[in-house]
This record gives C-alpha cells, structure tokens and sequence, in this order.
C-alpha cells in the first residue's frame, strides 16, 4: 500500500515538474517577444490600463525606466516591467470609428438634454487649448 502512494508521489511531483517547466518556458518567449516588439513609435498598454507611445526602452536593462509618451508632449516614466502588452496597431483602432469622407466630420458631437441636464459638447484639442489659455488670463 505504502508503495502505491509513493509511486503516486512520484508521479505527481514529475508532473508538477514538467508543467512548471513548460509554463517558465513559454514566459520566457512571451517576455523575448515583447521585448523585440517594444521599440520606440510602438504603442503599448501600461500595467494601470493606459495606452501610449513608447520613446525609449532599453530591453537589456530593465532596471532602466522606460519613457512613454501619453498625449503630444507628455512623456512619463515608467519601469520596463509596466509594460503589459505591446498593442497591435489594428486593435488599436478598431474601437475608433473614422467618419466618412464627405460627412458632417467637423460637427463637434452633443449628448442630448433628457430630463433637464444640460446638453455635454466634446471639445477638440485645440479649442481644449484655447479655453485653458482664457482661463489663465483670468
């Protein structure tokens, strides 16, 4: 009896073994992978679920922080390791719907007032820009 449940021990622990083996094997190549990948100009999700640009990254170093650019002219750092994923440019704009050429493109979109609120107009950058520099006139 003694004997049958060390032979289960045993397979058991080989099994562990073997699968352990395989999965430091595969993150192995996910992390080659996406260290090939991450090049500067290659967008990328941060480990907080922000999306950016990355400047500089160093895959030989990753104690060395790597700078990402989140909107034009705002480059953070971050630690190589907050990296999560390189993304694809095609998923990255799949979620962006372009309009059509010859439509109302330039219309700044509006939610609808239900219920007595107050009618919410989406700004473009430039007009965001223009309306921050009046505010500090002020």
């Amino acid at each position: 009896m003694e004997l049958i449940l060390f032979g289960l021990l045993a397979v058991m622990l080989v099994f562990m073994f073997l699968n352990t083996r395989k999965r430091q094997k595969q993150l192995k190549e996910q992390q080659e992978e996406k260290a090939s990948k991450t090049v500067p100009g290659a967008k990328v999700l941060l480990q907080g679920g922000l999306y950016g640009t990355v400047v500089s990254y160093d895959p030989v170093d990753l104690d060395k922080p790597a700078q990402i650019e989140l909107a034009p002219g705002v480059v953070i750092e971050v630690h190589s390791q907050a990296i999560l994923r390189v993304v694809d440019p095609t998923e990255a704009e799949a979620g962006i719907d372009e309009p059509e050429e010859g439509s109302d493109a330039d219309v700044t979109p509006a939610i609808e007032a239900e219920d007595g609120i107050e009618a919410i107009t989406v700004e473009t950058p430039e007009e965001t820009k223009a309306r921050l520099e009046r505010n500090n006139d002020n």
